[in-house]
Formats: structure tokens, C-alpha cells, sequence
């Protein structure tokens, strides 16, 4: 495998999104803070949604890396389904590419706390591969 790209955007990092190591490639772990929590001891459904979507960018940019194809990356659309309420647990994500074309990857997201088997919400993303844009100043 390749050098592993940097998934964190800097909105991940002002979450506290981190990488963790999974079965399978990796997951995204938010753990719980006042700075994610929404109503009292309850994840923010917005910090779950920038959970989802980065750990969904993430596996598109790591599979394309291991295929060493430089492409830069732009949503189309992500549907976040909220399935129960974040409690005050880590919480993990990990996408897994349904489609990956030439110009569109098709990407199913699932964030869960205690139990993998117990999501607490999903999304499906749909994501732009667009050509790398070329360095600054070279012409």
C-alpha cells in the first residue's frame, strides 16, 4: 500500500474526528465533548453528519491512493439517516465504496458507538472525482 493520504480536513480536527484502525481499513473515531454535544449528554446531529462525511471522503481518498490515482475530490450530495441519539461515547464511522467510476463514487457511510451492529446513524454519498488540479505556477 501507498503512503496513507491525510483524511482529516481542518473542520475534522476542530470536531476531534480521529483516525482509528479497524478490520477492514480504518474508521473515524469522534469522541464525546462539550464542544459536539447538542442538548445536554446528547451528540450534536451536525457533528455526527461531519463524522459520517469525512469517514466517507476518507475511504474514497484511501482506495484511490492504494490505486496511486491523484484525484481531488467534491461532494454532489450526502443523505445522513438518524437512527438514534449519540450518547456520550466515542463514536466511530467507516465508509465502504459501493461505485467507484471514472467521475462519480457512490459511497455508504455507518456511525456507531458501543455496537458495530447498532448504528446510530448512516449516509450514502455521492462524490465528484474530478482531475487533480495541477501545482500552482507551472504552466
Amino acid at each position: 500500500m501507498s503512503v496513507q493520504p491525510d483524511v482529516l480536513t481542518p473542520y475534522a480536527r476542530a470536531l476531534g474526528i480521529e483516525v482509528a484502525g479497524m478490520d477492514g481499513g480504518i474508521a473515524l473515531v469522534l469522541p464525546f465533548a462539550s464542544s459536539v454535544e447538542g442538548r445536554p449528554g446528547v451528540l450534536h446531529g451536525g457533528a455526527i453528519g461531519g463524522l459520517l462525511e469525512t469517514a466517507g471522503y476518507a475511504a474514497v481518498q484511501i482506495t484511490l491512493a492504494e490505486q496511486e490515482i491523484e484525484r481531488r475530490l467534491k461532494p454532489i450530495n450526502v443523505t445522513v439517516q438518524f437512527l438514534s441519539a449519540g450518547r456520550p461515547h466515542p463514536t466511530y464511522a467507516q465508509g465502504r465504496i459501493v461505485r467507484l467510476g471514472r467521475r462519480v463514487a457512490n459511497v455508504a457511510v455507518e456511525a456507531w458507538q458501543a455496537d458495530r451492529a447498532k448504528p446510530i446513524a448512516t449516509a450514502v454519498m455521492n462524490i465528484m472525482v474530478a482531475p487533480a488540479r495541477p501545482p500552482l505556477g507551472s504552466d
